[in-house]
This record gives C-alpha cells, sequence and structure tokens, in this order.
C-alpha cells in the first residue's frame, strides 16, 4: 500500500536523521569537532558537534524523495536558502566564519532567495495595493526569516530544546495545513518533525552530540518558511498573521526576553551570549536543566495549539485571545527578569551562539 506523502516524509526524515546521527557523531570526535565546556556553557565535558549535517541530511532526503508535480521553483528557493544557512553555521561552528557574517549576510540572503522562488510575506499587500505593499511585504519577509532563524540559533543552549521546539513547531505546522488542504506545507512540515525527532533521540539530556550553528540556523529557517508559507483558509488577515508568531511562541518569547534584559544592561542582545535565556532563568527556579526543556515543551505545545486553532474562531474571539497572549509574555518577561541568572559581561570576548 501507497503510503501518504506527508507520513512517509516524515518516516523517511525521522529514519534518516536517525541512522545518520551516529556517523556523524563518529566524524566528529575523530577530527575533534566538539563543543567544549566554558564558563557560558551547561555541559561538563566536550560534546561532538555536527548534528545539523544529520538533520539537514534528513530532511532533503525526504523532501526529494516525496515532493513531486509542485512548484519547482519554491522548492530550489527552500533548498537553496536552508543549504546556504546549513554551511554557513558549519563554518561558524568550525570557527572559520566571523560570527557577524551569519547574521548580516547569510540570513538576509535566504530570505532573498525564498522571495526570488515567490514565497514572501502577504499581509501588506492587501491593504496597499501596488508597488508599495510588495516592497513593504518583501521587508517584512527579511525581517521575519533572520529573525526567526536568529532566534533558533540562540535557542540552541540546552540539551533536547531547539530540537523539540522545532519538532512541535513543524508538527503544529503540519497539523494547521493538513486542515486547510495545503499538501506542500504538510510534506515539509512532516519532514521536518521526522528530521528533528530523529536527532533528538540523541541530543535529548544528557546530550551525546549537538546540532551546532547549522543544524540551528537550517531548523530556524524552515520554520520561517513554514510561516510564510501557511495559509489558514478563510482567515482574515489580522488574525492570520498570528498563526506563525503563535506556533513559534516559544522562541519569539526567549527572543524578547534576552532582547529586553540585554539591552537594558547596556548589552548588544545578539552578540551578548549568556546564560540569561528562558531555559536558564527556569532552570534556576529549581526545575533544572530537564525540568525546564519539558516545560517549554509544554508551553510550545500549549502556544502552538492556539495558533492553529485561531483561525476557526470568530474575530472578536481571536482578538481577544491574541490580547491575552501579548499580555502573558509581557508578565513572563517581567516575571522572569526577576529570576537570577548569571550576568555576562558587558564586552565578552567570545562569538555569541546563544
Amino acid at each position: 500500500m501507497k503510503l501518504p506523502p506527508d507520513l512517509a516524509a516524515f518516516i523517511v526524515a525521522l529514519l534518516a536523521s536517525l541512522g545518520l546521527t551516529i556517523p556523524v557523531r563518529h566524524l566528529a570526535l575523530r577530527y575533534g569537532l566538539v563543543d567544549q565546556p566554558g564558563p557560558r556553557k551547561v555541559h561538563l565535558r566536550p560534546i561532538p558537534l555536527l548534528g545539523g549535517i544529520a538533520i539537514y541530511l534528513g530532511f532533503v532526503l525526504a523532501v526529494l524523495l516525496t515532493i513531486h508535480g509542485v512548484p519547482q521553483q519554491q522548492i530550489a528557493g527552500i533548498l537553496s536558502g536552508a543549504t546556504l544557512l546549513a554551511i554557513v553555521g558549519l563554518l561558524d561552528d568550525g570557527g572559520l566564519l566571523h560570527h557577524q557574517v551569519k547574521l548580516f549576510v547569510g540570513m538576509p540572503i535566504a530570505a532573498l532567495l525564498l522571495v526570488v522562488s515567490g514565497i514572501r510575506a502577504q499581509l501588506f499587500s492587501q491593504f496597499f495595493p501596488g508597488t508599495t505593499g510588495r516592497i513593504l511585504d518583501v521587508a517584512l519577509t527579511i525581517f521575519w526569516v533572520v529573525g526567526i532563524t536568529a532566534a533558533f540559533s540562540i535557542l540552541d543552549h540546552m540539551d533536547g530544546l531547539c530540537a523539540g521546539i522545532a519538532a512541535v513547531g513543524a508538527a503544529c505546522f503540519t497539523l494547521s495545513a493538513i486542515v486547510n488542504g495545503q499538501a506542500l506545507i504538510r510534506i515539509l512540515g512532516a519532514a521536518t518533525l521526522g528530521a528533528a525527532l530523529g536527532f533528538l533521540r540523541w541530543n535529548f539530556n544528557p546530550a551525546k552530540i549537538f546540532m551546532g550553528d547549522g543544524g540551528a540556523m537550517f531548523l530556524g529557517f524552515l520554520m520561517a518558511t513554514l510561516g510564510l508559507k501557511i495559509r489558514p483558509d478563510g482567515a482574515q488577515s489580522p488574525v492570520s498573521w498570528l498563526v506563525p508568531v503563535l506556533i513559534l511562541g516559544v522562541p519569539v518569547f526567549d527572543t524578547m526576553l534576552i532582547s529586553v534584559s540585554r539591552s537594558r544592561r547596556g548589552l548588544i542582545p545578539f552578540t551578548s551570549p549568556g546564560k540569561d535565556h528562558t531555559a536558564h532563568r527556569l532552570s534556576n527556579l529549581g526545575l533544572g536543566h530537564r525540568g525546564a526543556v519539558l516545560l517549554l515543551y509544554g508551553l510550545a505545545i500549549l502556544s502552538g495549539t492556539v495558533g492553529v486553532l485561531i483561525p476557526h474562531m470568530a474575530p472578536g474571539t481571536a482578538y481577544l485571545v491574541a490580547g491575552i497572549a501579548a499580555i502573558c509574555v509581557l508578565v513572563g518577561v517581567l516575571l522572569l527578569e526577576g529570576v537570577p541568572y548569571e550576568r555576562q559581561a558587558k564586552f565578552p570576548k567570545s562569538s555569541p551562539a546563544s
């Protein structure tokens, strides 16, 4: 019996990522590509990097084997942007690239590859027909892709956190696509889910391998792309744009928290790595590393579920839910700012990774 394309994509990506992580780990150990313990790290022994290679290969293999009869230009744009960021991340992991290149060069170029392939936000063009709306949508696309990719890049600071949050996001995007009949998003989401879960088997606490920036940026780019492509059927634009924001609520919140916190201390958010993320603060409350990660999984599931359901709510109810979510974010930032955390130096010498 022939499997549905999305289920086939999930199985291929899951098995490929699960199996390929083992030889990738041996490769990293053989060539000394490990993440050393340090003041801003939570692990106490060297951990192999390069897990992003297994995630990348699992996703690409699933896409090439299961996607047929869809706009090839868009698939080329997605794979080109994802490949670019995977390579940039690997170079950064190896210390061969200045950290600002990925933020100010790699991520914007990947976003432009999506735009050229026909994938972009479609928010402003609904209100400003013509060139103005298209220009604003292109700018929003670049901002969104860079922001979400960077959010996942800095989210990779605790065992199983980035892969697990990406898996939850991919599952929610896939479910939304199923409800709204978006076949391409179903396959892309299922492939991302399988690749993330396969790697998570080896990355959950205590981690045997890290995905590195190559994997984190790759997953972040896929999440941003799925967010641009998702189109809730019949949802009004003021509501539909909330879908990807809510599905990716945890990385968005974490980025907001450290941006506010570090800015208040005179630090540049994305160039001042430290143990001041949401997971670090929750761990300091007594949850420990595993407890903090599991709690964030639960919050991601809750936020993602609301994201899937909000297009099917009455407009008034949807706005009310959005308002409650915004209040929860503000309260969360204020409360977590009062939680003890390790303060980093104002001018850190190390390159940013989290």
